[in-house]
């Protein structure tokens, strides 16, 4: 046990050694009772008064001490970094020799600090050693001003395991001196946000190159970046990346920059297993470019990813950013995400054309996504461009097919937008509704295919005007009011109408609308008064749950098989100053059979819907349950349920659907291969009786449709809709599709019948009209139901085997 006076005497003992100038002794000293010394404020104030030179000298004996040592002392290494932060920068070339040798023996001996002047210095008189090179690249990553010192010496130091890094690293080396340097200068990107600064010397440095060589090579660097990343970038190669993002900016960036840059966002946030996001703070990056730069085309960017990003950091970026384009035009956030849409060059509404070569191409929109036609000087339709076109105008037929790409990625986005509107109370004059919406050369083509009340009369859009349900043209005024038009409240015979009127003219809708879900109070509900079991008691795949609920805007975090606690699923309705919430909880204990590697639940149970003041205290439970509460796990005021029937009947059908949504997709019970009841068989029940059990108001949905559509399809000579089922007559067997979870019993005796959809495959056979999009399920109980109506032609083993045994 070290006593009050054997401190003081380690002290004092330090304090004659400097008397003496014997700092090899000291050293020695220090050395040998580091255990006590770093910790004791006497030695640190007896070392305190030390010169500059006289700390290197120390610092320097302490290192010669420690490298003749063969065993390392931690605790000596920390002593030696405490006396070497006031190491000066002027050293010795013997003094820089012996520091080397100790930074590279492995330890990692020196703080980023000191390595950082051991660095300088030995880079003053000549080129770094390869040791003690790999040493600063491997500690690179602990310190900014490291990783910054390094690449000004030997400039940046690109890890290759990135393939657009092992591609920029390459070609600096060839460009010559001056890409080398605005490389160097944009691997010192380590803020969030470009300094005055930062930004003065990268124009001087980009005026050194010619701009469209600066244009060409940052456009070849950001492609290559856009391409899945199968790793996250390594900290040196995402600055390098969030640097060349701000060259761009300050290059007067192309459209076709700024679509990449956007198209930057969504790659770096893709979720790589067992990680998450990429490189969140590459996309917030390249989401404050667009911010930052003029023009529509920055501009469309931010819309697009308003609607797709669901990342939550990310999201808050780009919704800082439109909020304040939209405060400098002095207009709502709801207008400027309508203003913001490109039309794309399109001459029309869903058509641009082209002349190439002496032909014509044709991009056109239609229900069915973006398609390229072409057309010969003579007026005669081709399959695919003539080769003159390919040989002689390559860059622009690229350039044509990057377009339809980008328009899809829009409209995707803004069939999003547009299925957000029900909720959205947005009141348009006529004349401007026309302008943003029904005449917009893309925008127009969803539009075009929605239902809108116009003065309080419901109309559609069909043969080039707007008609009623009984095809009477409509006349209004310029400033008639618009609103989309929704389902509930509307009398029944309306809505079949507008069914009957999407199918006689063969309308498909972006999404649901006339066959939209409408979600009423039921006696159940009105009972429990503040809260909704409707959707309780389901097993759902977190991470499908998880994914879905961020694209339909829930906020959502997984949930780990930890000792923490975690809120309810909720939706934030700022417009009606509300907040829903879907209580849901871990399923399961095993950590074998529970939960992924990296310790999410890979199941959910699911509980009450249930809806606050937006503002209302937010509730929590555990991770593995026992009941959500506000407070048993915060010191907020716990806050009351609205009685459901005081919410608006619109968000209640709404977030109900929702709900739904997420139970049809992401339920076990959907899963064919899960007869068996899954792990250990421990969910045989709830799949048994969600797989064949009541049906869901989208699955009611989906039998209405299927019993009008039946009659004109060729399947339907050999299928009709019976209660919960499609029945299919086969040549050899019976079978029972059901309508809502897509499983399959078949004659006799009601034997289970797998059959797992292959990914990505298309209907066989016939085409489907379908009034709408999105119902992945009906594609695939027609699907089934066509291969089953010829189940004699059937000739995969894993069917076959199940029928003919």
């Amino acid at each position: 046990m070290t006593t009050a006076t054997d401190t003081a005497s380690f002290a004092a003992r330090a304090r004659d050694l400097i008397a003496a100038d014997d700092l090899t002794e000291l050293a020695g000293h220090l050395y040998a009772h580091a255990r006590h010394c770093r910790d004791d404020v006497g030695v640190r104030d007896a070392l305190r008064p030390l010169p500059g030179p006289d700390v290197a000298r120390l610092v320097h004996a302490m290192v010669l001490i420690a490298i003749k040592r063969r065993r390392h002392d931690w605790t000596a290494c920390e002593l030696i970094n405490q006396v070497a932060r006031r190491l000066p920068t002027e050293l010795t070339p013997e003094q820089l020799k012996d520091l080397t040798r100790y930074a590279v023996r492995g330890w990692r001996a020196l703080t980023p600090g000191t390595l950082e002047i051991v660095a300088r210095g030995v880079a003053a008189t000549g080129p770094l050693p390869a040791d003690l090179l790999k040493v600063l690249t491997d500690r690179s990553g602990e310190s900014q001003r490291l990783r910054q010192a390094l690449t000004e010496l030997v400039g940046p130091q690109l890890d290759p395991r990135d393939p657009w890094a092992e591609q920029v690293g390459t070609e600096v080396a060839t460009l010559g001196p001056a890409w080398q340097r605005l490389v160097a200068h944009a691997s010192t990107a380590v803020a969030a946000r470009p300094t005055v600064g930062w930004s003065t010397e990268a124009s001087r440095l980009l005026a050194e190159v010619d701009p469209a060589e600066v244009t060409q090579v940052l456009d070849r660097w950001l492609a290559a970046a856009s391409r899945t990343p199968q790793s996250p970038p390594a900290p040196a190669n995402a600055d390098v990346l969030r640097g060349l993002l701000w060259l761009v900016e300050r290059s007067a960036p192309t459209p076709e920059q700024v679509r990449r840059v956007g198209g930057l966002v969504e790659t770096m946030l893709r979720r790589l297993p067992g990680i998450g996001p990429a490189c969140p703070k590459v996309a917030n990056a390249a989401v404050g470019v667009l911010g930052r730069v003029d023009g529509e085309a920055a501009l469309a960017q931010l819309a697009r990813l308003s609607a797709r990003v669901t990342y939550k950091g990310t999201r808050n970026e780009i919704d800082k950013a439109l909020d304040a384009r939209a405060t400098a035009m002095g207009i709502g956030r709801d207008e400027i995400e309508e203003l913001a849409v490109p039309d794309y060059g399109l001459t029309e509404v869903g058509r641009h054309r082209t002349a190439l070569g002496g032909c014509r191409a044709e991009l056109l929109i239609g229900s069915t996504g973006t398609t390229l036609a072409w057309f010969t000087e003579s007026g005669r339709q081709v399959k695919s461009p003539p080769a003159a076109v390919r040989r002689d105008h390559a860059t622009e037929l690229a350039e044509l097919k990057g377009l339809a790409k980008e328009i899809t990625g829009m409209l995707a986005a803004q069939a999003a937008r547009l299925d957000r509107l029900f909720l959205a109370q947005r009141v348009w004059t006529l004349t401007a509704w026309r302008q943003r919406y029904l005449d917009h050369p893309l925008v127009g083509t969803l539009a075009r295919r929605l239902l809108w009340l116009v003065d309080g009369v419901p109309c559609g859009w069909v043969d080039g005007e707007l008609r009623t349900l009984d095809d009477t043209r409509v006349s209004a005024a310029d400033d008639a009011e618009v609103r989309i038009w929704h389902p509930i409240g509307r009398p029944v015979p309306e809505v079949v109408g507008w069914r009957e009127w999407l199918e006689r003219h063969q309308v498909v809708q972006p999404f649901k609308q006339a066959h939209r879900e409408v979600y009423l109070l039921t006696p159940a509900e009105e009972t429990t008064g503040t809260y909704s079991n409707r959707f309780a008691g389901h097993i759902l795949r977190q991470h499908q749950y998880h994914a879905l609920a961020a694209v339909r805007g829930w906020s959502d975090r997984l949930r780990l098989m930890v000792d923490d606690t975690y809120p309810p699923t909720s939706r934030e309705l700022p417009g009606w100053g509300l907040r829903a919430e879907y209580w849901v909880e871990g399923a399961g204990d095993d950590y074998e059979s529970d939960c992924t590697e990296s310790g999410s639940y890979l199941r959910l149970v699911t509980d009450q819907v249930r809806f606050y003041p937006i503002d209302a205290a937010q509730n929590w439970t555990h991770a593995s349950g026992g009941g959500y509460s506000t407070g048993a796990w915060t010191n907020g005021r716990p806050a009351d349920a609205l009685p459901l029937d005081q919410v608006p009947p619109l968000v209640f059908s709404e977030v109900m659907r929702d709900v739904d949504l997420f139970v049809g997709v992401a339920s076990v019970g959907n899963d064919p291969t899960w007869a068996d009841g899954g792990p250990q068989g421990w969910f045989r029940d709830y799949w048994t009786s969600y797989s064949f059990g009541e049906l869901s108001a989208t699955a009611e949905t989906r039998r209405d449709l299927l019993t009008r559509l039946l009659p004109r399809l060729a399947v339907g000579q050999r299928a009709h809709v019976d209660g919960r089922f499609l029945v299919v007559q086969g040549d050899l067997r019976t079978y029972r599709i059901h309508l809502g979870s897509g499983n399959i019993l078949m004659s006799p005796n009601d034997e289970y019948l797998c059959i797992v959809p292959a990914r990505g495959a298309t209907n066989p056979g016939e085409r489907h009209f379908l009034p709408f999009e999105g119902d992945g399920m009906l594609a695939v109980i027609l699907s089934k139901a066509m291969l089953l109506a010829k189940d004699s032609e059937i000739t995969d083993p894993t069917i076959t085997h199940q029928i003919r045994t």
